[in-house]
């Protein structure tokens, strides 16, 4: 790739990741607000531990996987389908199918500003891996630098979440980050290197607290 198109991709994939990016991300927590309430997460080393079980054993992993198929096979249409319906059937959860869906849908009407037929292709809805998998694939921006950029915005998320919940300050937030730069690295890398084969999670309790999440009586997020 050229110096001039290494900088365009890099580009988008800062603004496609980026909080102004209006996705509604802040909205979601992914169950870590049920965590909090738990008591399951009630520190910098708590939230790390979470996160980093979530990116190698969780639903991240699958994220991971599912980015990476929708970006190999962003111009084959059977295929766009396939993993689009295997991302929704893998959303353990109402709240986690909701949270998927409807970002991926905001991140597909946004994404018309930069206007190509993959766009088309995937229609107005995708589960959120699969939509931004499809249209870095079809900008190549590069799989593994995607995974990498989708993985810390994932991270950088919870990390807010805890931070509004109380549980971490922002100087700490930034600390869980830096202590998971060589996680996320791994795990883009490794799931690049994947296939759908490679699917599974193990994070029951993270499950759980989703579940939950759906009836906890007072709460900032939606998910």
């Amino acid at each position: 790739m050229a110096e001039e198109d290494a900088v365009q991709a890099l580009l988008r994939l800062v603004t496609w990741l980026s909080p102004a990016f209006p996705v509604g991300a802040y909205s979601y927590s992914g169950g870590l607000e049920q965590a909090v309430h738990d008591g399951l997460v009630t520190n910098a080393d708590d939230l790390r531990l979470w996160l980093d079980t979530l990116l190698n054993h969780g639903p991240l992993w699958n994220d991971a996987l599912l980015l990476a198929e929708s970006f190999r096979g962003h111009a084959d249409p059977e295929r766009l389908q396939a993993v689009g319906e295997l991302a929704e059937a893998l959303a353990g959860s109402r709240e986690r199918h909701m949270e998927t869906m409807l970002l991926g849908e905001a991140f597909l009407a946004a994404a018309g500003h930069w206007p190509h037929p993959v766009l088309e292709t995937l229609g107005p809805t995708a589960a959120y891996p699969v939509a931004v998998g499809a249209v870095a694939g079809a900008h190549r921006t590069g799989l593994e630098p995607t995974l990498a950029a989708y993985l810390n915005a994932t991270a950088s998320s919870a990390v807010s979440v805890a931070i509004r919940c109380g549980v971490i300050g922002q100087r700490d937030g930034v600390g869980v980050l830096a202590g998971l730069e060589a996680v996320i690295a791994a795990v883009a890398s490794r799931a690049a290197r994947g296939s759908l084969d490679d699917l599974g999670s193990a994070a029951i309790i993270a499950d759980i607290a989703s579940l939950r999440h759906e009836t906890l009586h007072s709460r900032l997020f939606r998910s």
